[in-house]
């Protein structure tokens, strides 16, 4: 793994002499009352400001300050004017510009592309309070008001943007939000190492358009510099006798072919070569198929897809290079994770813990929801092609250090208003992935495979849950600490590998409920999914079910599915129905699979091909469900118990040649009845419940293909 400075050691600007913003000024009276006649940053977000490290720009802005900067924040601006963004005045260095801890198309809108009436990160929840593709419109408002200002955007709308990417809500290819925003320079992953070193080197005198180094940033230029390698991968590989094309998928170096001199007007020379050597892949960038190549051929997005997650490796990415008409989108190689000792600094900034004194007593439903949960992790190696964890946070987990979050713990005990003792969660994108890691760091810098878990745990992956139950242990025998609940999602693949977890979780861990993430349970979804087969679910229900018998508990697992996913069939999602129908689970709400941008399961959606393999015009084929009515099916068939989507699966059934499933037995799906006053609509709310009544089940099976928000 390449080496980085570490973001504790810089030498802090001169404005550290003005000390800690109570709270970061939202207001010109605010900076007035800490001594400032300016800002020397300005971040602009589409959330409110809460100053608690599980918001974005709370995290970002307070290891700004802890550089010695000063830092202003507009939050949740009226998009309509520029007046607004000059709140603060004209920042020193830059603005920073984000959507906000979701991507504003997520936040806005339903799978099914309906608007959303409610916003978590908005006092009183209110919808509406930021515009579609917010990280656009905030910088076009900036450069309104300050045409020569530096424009830095980031944040998960910004990462996921990044190059070409299918976008559901328009149905096309669009171009990097970086050209779309007339940003300067895009920073992607969570952040913190690439903004600590670009303000530092502008307030050194450094241009931002020198800014050409920094990893885990993409920037525009007009031709690639004299003096770098280009693999040329803008094309499907074919097998030919003569001059062989280079093998964008090459899993590990050779020896360099000779070079092709190859030249395009107004660009400098460059090589072409099949390979590179070890020593050369520092100063090697792979040109991707172009923008107008991908909006035109969806099979070459797919071959742009698996090129971007191959090159995902901080230890041996290389940079990539898209043309968009004529000028040319560059992305430097994923950003060296942080130390232990780096995610403690982070995260033990001196947050308020609490919504900016501008909110009065307003609720905030994501803050309310959140408050008592703290993170331990960052990062997610399951690879699974839904989700977009891996594209913003990589795949190497980041851990904070035991000291750190007890620390932490103890501040919510002792500081946080309305804490009863209950810790809500202690996870991040994952339970339990926390000190877990590859045996080898040589292996795990050369390694390429997108998941270490599929389809199976790689032998280099060490699953030792110790360091997690030691952790779970000493948090819970803090005084003043009555429970400690985990809401993060479990990997319970892994989990099984470690049967002292499984006992701890369910012991002590659990409050009732506990979810876990299945998906789906047939060969093709799952293996379009990159899950584990259903087995692995089964044999943590059976470890689950007998430690919580062994403490003398009722407690039930949660699974979470996703209806319509590429590779789903309606015969999957019958035999779905079944499953759950068969184990007593009804699902209360349910979500239809949502095309994030940059996910691999996006490109299958788009497609129609498995990137996860050697993507070729011919074979490779994805079956994807599309289209308003078979998504409503999908959803359907997960609440068969609701009279509503009733008259739907019986001609679904019909039509598959399966109306023996209609009908009242135990083994059929629905009755041949219909209530009256049902039928009518395609869903009604209804509490799940149990199969037999007992208990109420709070089954909500959903996914946005982006990190899920720690809930209780």
């Amino acid at each position: 793994m390449h080496a980085a400075p570490d973001i504790t050691r810089y030498r802090k600007h001169w404005a550290e002499r003005f000390g800690i913003a109570p709270f970061l000024p939202m207001s010109r009276a605010e900076m007035d009352a800490l001594g400032w006649d300016s800002c020397d940053i300005i971040l602009v977000t589409g959330d409110a400001y809460v100053d608690l490290p599980s918001f974005g720009m709370a995290i970002i802005g307070r290891v700004l300050e802890g550089q010695g900067f000063r830092v202003g924040i507009i939050a949740q601006p009226d998009w309509h004017g520029a007046e607004p963004f000059t709140a603060l005045g004209r920042p020193n260095l830059f603005f920073g510009i984000t959507g906000g801890n979701m991507d504003s198309m997520v936040n806005r809108y339903t799978a099914d592309r309906r608007l959303r009436s409610d916003d978590a990160y908005t006092p009183g929840g209110e919808g509406g309070r930021r515009p579609d593709r917010s990280v656009i419109v905030y910088a076009q408002r900036v450069r309104e008001a300050f045409k020569d200002v530096p424009i830095v955007i980031g944040g998960i709308e910004a990462s996921l943007r990044r190059i070409a990417h299918f976008d559901y809500w328009s149905e096309k290819v669009r171009r990097s939000v970086l050209l779309d925003a007339k940003a300067d320079l895009l920073v992607y992953g969570s952040g913190e190492r690439q903004v600590c070193e670009i303000a530092h080197r502008l307030a050194a005198g450094e241009s931002i358009r020198e800014l050409t180094d920094v990893r885990g940033t993409a920037f525009a230029r007009k031709a690639v510099p004299e003096g770098w390698i280009e693999i040329d991968s803008t094309h499907l590989d074919a097998p030919g006798p003569l001059a062989a094309h280079p093998d964008p998928y090459a899993m590990a170096p050779a020896p360099a072919a000779e070079p092709v001199p190859a030249v395009a007007e107004g660009e400098s020379v460059v090589r072409f070569v099949r390979r590179v050597k070890n020593a050369d892949r520092e100063r090697s960038v792979i040109r991707m198929p172009s923008h107008e190549q991908v909006a035109a051929d969806p099979v070459l997005y797919a071959h742009a897809s698996r090129i971007l997650h191959l090159e995902a490796n901080p230890g041996n990415a290389r940079a990539l290079v898209q043309r968009h008409g004529h000028t040319e989108v560059w992305l430097n190689p994923p950003p060296i994770p942080l130390t232990t000792a780096e995610m403690d600094w982070v995260y033990e900034r001196p947050y308020q813990r609490r919504p900016h004194p501008r909110y009065g007593d307003a609720n905030i439903p994501a803050y309310k929801m959140i408050r008592f949960s703290v993170a331990i992790q960052r990062g997610c190696f399951g690879g699974c092609s839904f989700c977009s964890i891996t594209e913003h946070e990589g795949r190497i987990i980041q851990n904070r250090s035991e000291a750190s979050i007890v620390r932490e713990v103890e501040t919510i005990r002792d500081q946080v208003p309305g804490f009863t003792g209950v810790i809500s969660d202690l996870g991040g994108p994952t339970a339990n992935m926390y000190r877990l890691a590859c045996r080898s760091r040589e292996v795990e810098s050369a390694c390429r495979r997108p998941s270490c878990v599929y389809p199976g745990i790689c032998p280099n992956l060490d699953t030792d849950h110790a360091p997690l139950v030691r952790l779970y242990r000493k948090v819970r025998e803090l005084p003043g600490i009555r429970k400690v609940l985990i809401a993060s999602g479990v990997r319970y693949d892994l989990a099984v590998e470690s049967p002292q977890y499984v006992r701890e979780l369910a012991q002590h861990h659990t409050g009732g409920y506990l979810k876990i993430a299945p998906e789906a349970i047939s060969e093709g979804p799952l293996s379009m999914m990159m899950k584990p087969g259903i087995g692995a679910y089964d044999r943590f229900k059976e470890l689950f079910d007998r430690y919580s018998r062994e403490a003398g508990k009722e407690q039930y697992l949660i699974p979470y599915f996703i209806a319509a996913h590429p590779g789903t069939t309606d015969e999957d999602m019958l035999e779905l129905a079944l499953w759950l129908k068969r184990n007593g689970f009804r699902a209360d709400q349910v979500q239809a699979f949502l095309p994030s941008p940059m996910a691999s399961a996006t490109a299958m959606y788009h497609s129609g091909k498995n990137p996860l393999k050697r993507v070729r015009r011919s074979g490779g084929d994805v079956h994807v469900p599309k289209g308003l009515k078979v998504r409503r099916l999908h959803k359907a068939f997960l609440r068969y118990h609701d009279p509503d989507n009733w008259p739907a699966l019986r001609e679904a059934l019909r039509r598959m040649g399966r109306a023996d499933l209609i009908g009242s037995g135990k083994q059929q799906l629905v009755p041949a009845y219909q209530p009256a006053g049902t039928g009518l609509s395609p869903a009604r709310p209804a509490r799940a419940r149990a199969a037999d009544g007992k208990r109420p089940l709070p089954f909500r099976t959903q996914h946005t293909g982006l990190p899920r928000t720690p809930r209780r």
